[in-house]
């Protein structure tokens, strides 16, 4: 039966991956054909996040950011900017699967959904808007909106856009939640809870169970949390490691492209340059022969790239750098011929001796100047003489690269959370399903596991097989240890009980046989330590039932009382025969005699429970031995003692012993019958007996009868009473 349960587990197992990877699939194809159908009906919405929200609606955590974060890998294909969306994708997937765990995904709880829409659009609005802003390249898709809003009397261009991005995000999302509510309602729940990804490594659990088991209690911190912290920690440091050495190496190679294109620009414009006419040209100007050509020519190198700032041609002089070409310098001046440029504006201070002896400086970065921040490369023009002439000189601002670097940086951000948070729910699944469930579900058996009885024992043991633990390593290894120490436990207790029930056994017979040995020395007897133990029996449950003395009066102490009560007399076998066996009355000296053998049977079974301190039986015998001739007045023998100083037993067996001696035939008296005896007890109660163990013993007076007729014909044949009682009843 085992092994169909755990065949029939792995192929839910097996399927249930299959179904998870089904759902994915459709829901990133979800996402794909709604995103088409809503770019080419050419709708103000992305609908891009349906797919996202089913999947995690109906799979869970898991399967919804797994499908956030392809949608936005595989968009980076056709739409590079889709990359720093990534993070947005997943979160909406968390947030998707929170509120279908929560079963809030409904139409009948409008705030919920509400909320719902709020939360999106916050994630999706609130992010999808900075990132245009801080991005270079990247732009709103809400710019129809944006002009709608302009012409409707919102004079501020900025807030129009922000405004309309956030009206799209809201209505976007109002949409998506509309269309994934309905689909959602109408799904059958069998066929969600058949959609819904787990991942069992164990026999299924309902998700009370697993709620209980995933938040059991531990003494500082759990494990599942201490690998959340470490694992968190390790990718944080990780990540960081990894952005900011990417980061380096893209400004890196960012700033090799651009040193090489600003010296390929440069070197163009200083082939552009006649050398030969550059003297002249600051002489005569713009309408000199020749420059209107150069300067075109210029121009067409400078539009031929969208990344060049400034392209230009200076000679420079010690008062100053001479203007011969100046393309879109910013200012009327600057772009007349012969105009001096001030060294300050255009070049440092360690710059300005190397040019003036005719060096060729390498790319040189400026900060701060008056054309902000540049990426320069000055190329020497030689006349045909082969002097220098001027300089050709072509500027990148800083603030390209800076933008490569910071949409760099952003979209290696926007992927690390993305990809991050894919890692913690892949480990937050492994974690609970291979690891806190297993574990927690083997604690809650073993710990409840029960020895009290077979029954409970084999509950035990079922109950830790049916966990089923299949996850194929170590915690498998420590299960499957569990499950075969649980059997080997079982069979070997099965075995101790098997065998203390043999020595129970023997260890009655060998009291019933010394009791015997005991009482056959004694010709007036017949049975008596069998009636006074059933006798005392009756009386103990009879005392329970009434609830007298209900925290002395266990099973344990019922059992070994009524199994120790053969031994009340084990102390005559030091008595003389002659005494015992006298048919007459007892002299006073020859009762003393008799009245010894109650500290006799006690000193017996001291040396016994010597030999023998951890059975607990022998307590009780020795009590019973030693104590039931004291009476409740504090009349009787060997100490005197009263009330309930006598130990229970003992006032329970005085109350059996006198009542047997009374109904049993003697040499020396006839029996009383059953209700004389009952009438004497009854007498002696508050005087010799406890009165709660008489009222106990006579209100089983229908047991008691059937017990003396189960030993006998018309008489209750018994042990007599050996000190020999009076017609009474009463020890003399």
């Amino acid at each position: 039966m085992t092994n169909e349960v755990s065949v029939d587990f792995r192929k839910n197992k097996s399927r249930n991956f299959a179904v998870t990877f089904v759902l994915c699939a459709v829901c990133l194809g979800i996402n794909f054909l709604c995103f088409g159908l809503a770019k080419e009906l050419k709708l103000p919405l992305y609908l891009d996040n349906v797919g996202i929200l089913l999947a995690s609606m109906f799979g869970g955590y898991l399967p919804g950011i797994f499908v956030g974060f392809m949608t936005n890998i595989v968009n980076c294909f056709s739409d590079t900017s889709s990359i720093y969306y990534g993070v947005i994708s997943v979160l909406n997937a968390v947030i998707g699967g929170y509120f279908a765990q929560k079963g809030w995904v409904s139409f009948k709880k409008p705030a919920k959904m509400l909320f719902l829409i709020t939360l999106l659009a916050i994630v999706g609005g609130g992010l999808g808007t900075l990132l245009p802003w801080f991005l270079d390249g990247v732009y709103f898709d809400s710019e129809s909106i944006a002009k709608f809003l302009i012409a409707g009397g919102l004079e501020d261009p900025t807030m129009a856009q922000l405004l309309g991005n956030l009206i799209m995000d809201v209505a976007d999302k109002f949409v998506t939640v509309f269309v994934v509510v309905i689909i959602y309602s109408i799904v059958p729940k069998k066929l969600k809870a058949k959609l819904r990804f787990n991942g069992w490594m164990q026999r299924p659990m309902s998700d009370e169970d697993r709620e209980y088991l995933t938040r059991m209690g531990v003494r500082k911190i759990s494990v599942r949390t201490k690998i959340m912290l470490l694992m968190t920690a390790a990718m944080m440091l990780m990540g960081a490691v990894a952005v900011i050495i990417s980061f380096i190496l893209f400004d890196k190679a960012a700033l090799e492209q651009h040193t090489k294109l600003v010296n390929g620009v440069a070197d163009l414009a200083a082939s552009f340059v006649d050398g030969d006419s550059v003297d002249r040209w600051l002489l005569e100007g713009k309408e000199s022969e020749g420059y209107a050509q150069t300067e075109k020519l210029l121009y067409d190198l400078k539009d031929s790239n969208s990344e060049i700032e400034y392209i230009y041609v200076y000679k420079i002089k010690k008062d100053g750098c001479h203007v011969v070409f100046d393309l879109d310098s910013g200012t009327v001046k600057g772009s007349q011929v012969g105009y001096i440029e001030m060294f300050d504006d255009v070049l440092t201070d360690a710059d300005i001796p190397a040019l003036l002896a005719g060096a060729e400086p390498g790319p040189m970065i400026s900060r701060g100047t008056a054309y902000g921040d540049l990426l320069t490369k000055l190329r020497p023009i030689y006349d045909s003489a082969g002097q220098l002439v001027a300089y050709a000189g072509a500027d990148v601002t800083m603030s390209v690269i800076d933008g490569y670097d910071r949409n760099f940086f952003t979209g290696m951000s926007s992927l690390f959370f993305a990809f991050f948070i894919l890692i913690f729910a892949v480990v937050m699944w492994v974690v609970e399903y291979h690891i806190v469930l297993p574990v927690n579900s083997m604690a809650k058996c073993t710990d409840k596991f029960a020895f009290s009885s077979n029954e409970s024992l084999g509950r035990s043991i079922g109950n830790i097989r049916d966990i089923e633990i299949q996850t194929g390593d170590e915690i498998e290894n420590l299960y499957e240890a569990i499950v075969k120490m649980a059997g080997d436990s079982a069979e070997h207790l099965d075995d101790i009980s098997r065998k203390n029930k043999t020595i129970s056994k023997m260890q009655n017979a060998l009291i019933l046989v010394l009791a015997d040995m005991v009482e056959s020395r004694d010709k007036n007897t017949g049975d008596h330590v069998r009636k006074t133990a059933a006798y005392s029996r009756v009386i103990m449950k009879q005392l329970r039932k009434l609830g007298y003395y209900t925290d002395e009066l266990t099973d344990k102490f019922i059992y070994d009382v009524g199994n120790s009560a053969p031994l009340h007399d084990v102390g005559k076998i030091k008595v003389s025969d002659m005494i015992l066996n006298k048919p007459g009355r007892l002299t006073d000296e020859e009762f003393v005699q008799m009245q010894r053998h109650t500290s006799v049977g006690g000193e017996i079974l001291d040396q016994v429970i010597d030999l023998v301190p951890d059975a607990d039986y022998l307590y009780e015998a020795r009590n019973l031995a030693m104590y039931h001739h004291e009476k409740w007045d504090g009349n009787g023998y060997p100490e005197g003692l009263s009330g309930i100083a006598i130990p229970l037993s003992a006032r329970i067996m005085a109350v059996a012993d006198v009542f047997d001696a009374l109904v049993s035939k003697r040499s020396y008296k006839e029996p009383f019958s059953f209700e004389q005896a009952c009438d004497i007890i009854r007498e002696g109660s508050g005087t010799h007996f406890d009165p709660k163990v008489v009222e106990a013993f006579l209100s089983a007076e229908d047991e008691c009868r059937d017990i003396a007729k189960s030993f006998g014909n018309d008489l209750i044949t018994g042990y007599v009473n050996d000190d020999h009682v009076d017609d009474s009843g009463n020890a003399r």
